[in-house]
């Protein structure tokens, strides 16, 4: 299962209603990212085959079947600071990632 905050949700939902009203959020991995593996957003129109969907409050999150061991029980948030905005994913599968945080070792 994959978890949006209460921020993340907001933020999520304020885009997609602003891009393509009853599109989904597409949340993936692929093997490019400095420590490994990296994170992936996009606007999902379509479902593909496989993809499993994931109702989080007013989202609905599609991942596809190859991210999903790497992404199962993540929680997505949405943090805005200082330093600016940006979303967080908290990893129970990473092992250890780069200091951006946008990728990850798996275990």
């Amino acid at each position: 299962m994959i978890t949006l905050t209460v921020s993340a949700q907001n933020k999520v939902a304020k885009v997609l209603a602003e891009e393509i009203p009853n599109a989904r959020l597409r949340l993936y991995v692929s093997g490019k990212g400095c420590a490994g593996l990296t994170y992936g957003f996009a606007i999902a129109e379509e479902l593909e085959e496989g993809d499993v969907e994931i109702q989080s409050g007013p989202v609905v999150v599609v991942i596809d079947p190859e991210s999903m061991p790497y992404l199962k029980g993540a929680i997505v948030d949405f943090k805005e600071d200082l330093t600016g905005s940006r979303f967080a994913i908290i990893n129970p599968n990473a092992k250890s990632s780069c200091g951006c945080g946008d990728s990850f070792q798996p275990y």
